[in-house]
């Protein structure tokens, strides 16, 4: 079990260190490499082989998502919103109203086949998981799971299905699907470059400089208040509830990161975005390291397959007629339907291969938005669609 343990503890820090050194690890990025490791342990059976582990495990789930979503938060300047210019708007209500009117017709249609009503899926919570996915990405997928509780076998079916069938996407734009966008949408260039704002690092995720004294005081100083906000989200859940009841605890970390992140001084404390995603490193090794390809086989993984993909189909359909009838440009589309479906790590690669800088701030502003509302959305629709 050590030896696990210390895969677990020291998996970030090489992939942060192979991400950083390395252009072809860079391309391949962080969470995905996580996720190859997380695999890799569990094909070599050292974990199935440790009944004690699925202890640890959990503890690490249960703390590394509570840390990583106030550190992942505090740097996120919301007040750029408020100036950022209405095609971006647009863009984000467009692609937010495109995800839910597809996982809520998919739910219905899907809920009467025979493939649903011969299976044991949690169709309610599948299509929570998802709209997490598809508005915060990998952190709101997980915190989600901490509410829904969904069994094991199922979220990490649905995490790779859903990797699997999406990366595709992405790799599809950066390899030039982005130039049929810019015909379609073929509207002026609706870049967010705001009076008096610095442009953003083109890199989301600059993990160089974490170890220098003159940062090392700023980072503990997040991380101190990053885990006092996780022990005023435990002390609310007993407080109410009686227990540790992890959609408090959820709720309430987000909704304090996000006060958080208006005051000057902790949106400026360094690293933080770079601290909680080592923190959501660690999470996917764990949850990867404890997925089982004999899910694969399983009846289950067809529905959630067509699933995902008539979501897919429907979100893009969907988003790209609104942006066209608004008169959205097509790069501004693109950096923005990746902020929402792929999370804001993904922006950055996709601008570059676009070549316009212009949209950055409007591709990473909405996926920092999708990370804040994206655990509220998916707690209302779980609690909407487990009726039906």
């Amino acid at each position: 079990m050590v030896e696990v343990l210390v895969i677990y503890l020291l998996a970030p820090i090489a992939i942060v260190f192979l991400f950083q050194k390395y252009k072809i690890f860079h391309r391949i990025g962080t969470i995905i490499m996580a996720y190859i490791i997380g695999i890799a342990i569990s094909l070599s059976g050292m974990v199935s082989e440790i009944e004690s582990l699925s202890f640890v495990q959990d503890n690490i789930m249960n703390i590394a998502v509570p840390l990583a979503i106030p550190l992942m938060l505090f740097s996120s300047d919301f007040k750029l919103w408020i100036h950022s210019l209405p095609k971006t708007v647009i863009a984000l209500f467009a692609g937010l109203f495109s995800i839910i009117v597809a996982i809520i017709s998919g739910f219905f249609i899907f809920k009467h086949t025979d493939l649903y009503l011969n299976s044991n899926l949690d169709l309610p919570g599948v299509s929570s998981l998802l709209v997490g996915m598809y508005t915060g990405g990998t952190m709101n997928f997980f915190a989600l799971d901490q509410y829904l509780q969904i069994d094991v076998m199922t979220l990490l079916t649905v995490y790779t299905l859903e990797m699997m069938l999406t990366f595709p996407w992405v790799l599809f734009i950066v390899g030039g699907g982005f130039r049929l966008f810019r015909k379609w949408l073929s509207f002026a260039d609706g870049g967010s470059s705001v009076a008096g704002q610095e442009e953003p690092n083109n890199n989301i995720e600059d993990y160089s400089q974490m170890l220098d004294k003159k940062n090392l005081k700023g980072m503990l100083c997040a991380l101190a208040l990053a885990i006092g906000i996780y022990m005023i989200g435990v002390a609310l859940s007993f407080a109410i509830t009686g227990k540790g009841n992890p959609l408090v605890v959820i709720l309430t970390v987000t909704t304090l990161s996000i006060i958080a992140s208006f005051s000057d001084k902790i949106r400026k404390l360094p690293k933080t975005f770079e601290m909680g995603m080592l923190f959501i490193l660690m999470f996917s090794v764990v949850v990867a390291s404890q997925f089982r390809f004999t899910a694969i086989n399983e009846s289950n993984t067809l529905l959630i397959s067509l699933f995902i993909i008539y979501i897919i189909l429907v979100v893009m359909i969907l988003h790209i007629l609104i942006c066209r009838i608004f008169k959205v440009s097509g790069d501004l589309f693109t950096v923005c339907n990746i902020g929402l479906l792929c999370s804001p790590p993904f922006v950055p690669p996709v601008v570059e291969a676009l070549g316009n800088k212009k949209v950055l701030i409007s591709g990473i502003a909405v996926g920092l938005v999708g990370y804040a509302i994206g655990t509220y959305l998916g707690i209302l629709l779980s609690v909407i669609l487990s009726y039906f």
